[in-house]
C-alpha cells in the first residue's frame, strides 16, 4: 500500500501543500486551529510524520490549570468523581489541561474558604463542590475580582459573581423520586427523607420539589420533617436504626446527601420481611451504592452521569477563563441517570 504523501496529507487537511511544509519545519505562521485540522487529518490517513506534527500543535495548544476541590477524601463517591475529571482533563484534544484536584475533610466555611483562595491563586480557574455560606460567597466575589472564575459543581452557590453552575436540574431530581416512591408504597404511608447539610442547595432543592409532588399527588403519605445526616455515616445509621424500631409504618427512605452506608447497613441488621416493604432511593453511585443496588436494598440511585458532567465541568471552566468573567453566570444542566437493581 502506497504510504501518504505531503500532498495526500494536505488534500485530506483541505489545506495547501506550502502549509503543511510550514509545520512540519516549525514554522510560526500557522494557526493553532489549522494545525491541528492537519494533525487529525494526518491521524486519519496514518501519515508518517505524525510525531513531527503532534509535537508542533503540542508547542502551539493553549495550556490552563484547572483546580478542583472535592469534599471529604475518605468517600468512595468523591474519589471516584476525582478519577473522571482527571480523565475529562488528559482527553482533551484542542488544549492541554493540568488538573489539580484536592479534597476538604474539614467541611467548615472558613476552612473551604480558605482552600478555594489559595487554589484560585495558583490556577486559572476552581470548580468547587461545597455547601452555600456567606464565607465562600465572598472568597467567590474576590476571585472575581482576580479574573479567577469558580464554577460550582454539582451544588450551586448563591454568590452572583461565580461563573457558572454545573449539574443536573435538581428540582426535576426530588420530583422523580417522589413520582418512584409514591407509586410503590401504600397511600397511608410514612416517609423519612435525609439531607446531608441544609447549606447544600442541590439537597435542599430536591428535599423542597419531593414535598411539592408528595403534596400534590400522594396527600394522604406521611413525609417526616428533613433530618441531617451532616454527611456522616454513622450519624444515618444510628437514625435509620431508631426509625425502624419505632415506625412500623416506614415504607419509604429518601436519602439526599451522604450517608448511604450507614442507611444499607441498618437495613441489612433488620429482618427480611422488614426491609422488603422498604423503598429506599438516594443520589449517586459508588461501590456502596452498587452494592446496595445488585443486593436489592435499593430501589433506585438518581445519578450524575459522570463522565458526561466531568467534560462539560472543564469545557465550562475553559470558556469561562477565555471569556474572562465578561459574561453572565451560566447554568449547565446535565440530564440525571436512574439506576435500578436491573440495569446496574
Amino acid at each position: 500500500m502506497k504510504r501518504p504523501t505531503i500532498p495526500d496529507l494536505a488534500e485530506a487537511a483541505g489545506v495547501s501543500v506550502s502549509t503543511v511544509n510550514r509545520i512540519l519545519s516549525g514554522s510560526n505562521s500557522v494557526r493553532p486551529a489549522t494545525m491541528q485540522r492537519v494533525q487529525h487529518a494526518a491521524e486519519t490517513i496514518g501519515y508518517h510524520g505524525m510525531g513531527a506534527i503532534s509535537d508542533r500543535v503540542n508547542k502551539v495548544k493553549p495550556r490552563y490549570r484547572l483546580a478542583f476541590l472535592l469534599q471529604q477524601s475518605n468517600r468512595e463517591l468523591y474519589q471516584l468523581i476525582a478519577r473522571k475529571i482527571s480523565l475529562a482533563c488528559r482527553a482533551r484534544r484542542d488544549d492541554i489541561v493540568e488538573p489539580l484536584i484536592e479534597f476538604v475533610d474539614i467541611l467548615t466555611p472558613e476552612n473551604i474558604s480558605a482552600r478555594l483562595m489559595a487554589l484560585g491563586k495558583e490556577c486559572d480557574a476552581v470548580g468547587v463542590i461545597a455547601a452555600d455560606h456567606p464565607l465562600i460567597g465572598h472568597t467567590i466575589r474576590d476571585l472575581s475580582v482576580l479574573r479567577k472564575p469558580v464554577i460550582s459543581y454539582i451544588t450551586d452557590q448563591s454568590a452572583p459573581e461565580r461563573a457558572a453552575y454545573v449539574g443536573t436540574d435538581n428540582w426535576k431530581l426530588g420530583r422523580t423520586a417522589a413520582f418512584l416512591i409514591s407509586r410503590m408504597t401504600p397511600a397511608d404511608a410514612r416517609i423519612a427523607v435525609f439531607i446531608g447539610n441544609h447549606r447544600f442547595m442541590c439537597q435542599d432543592v430536591a428535599d423542597a420539589s419531593f414535598r411539592s409532588y408528595m403534596r400534590e399527588h400522594a396527600p394522604g403519605v406521611f413525609v417526616e420533617d428533613s433530618r441531617p445526616t451532616h454527611e456522616n455515616p454513622d450519624e444515618a445509621y444510628n437514625m435509620v436504626s431508631d426509625l425502624l424500631a419505632e415506625r412500623t409504618d416506614l415504607a419509604g427512605i429518601f436519602i439526599v446527601g451522604g450517608g448511604i452506608s450507614g442507611v444499607l447497613k441498618a437495613l441489612r441488621e433488620t429482618s427480611e420481611d422488614r426491609r422488603n416493604g422498604i423503598r429506599l432511593i438516594c443520589r449517586d453511585i459508588g461501590p456502596e451504592t452498587r452494592k446496595g443496588l445488585t443486593e436489592g436494598l435499593i430501589t433506585a440511585a438518581l445519578c450524575h452521569p459522570l463522565e458526561t458532567i466531568s467534560d462539560t465541568l472543564v469545557d465550562t471552566m475553559i470558556e469561562a477563563i477565555i471569556n474572562e468573567g465578561r459574561l453572565s453566570a451560566v447554568q449547565r444542566t446535565v440530564p440525571l441517570e436512574i439506576v435500578t437493581p436491573e440495569n446496574c
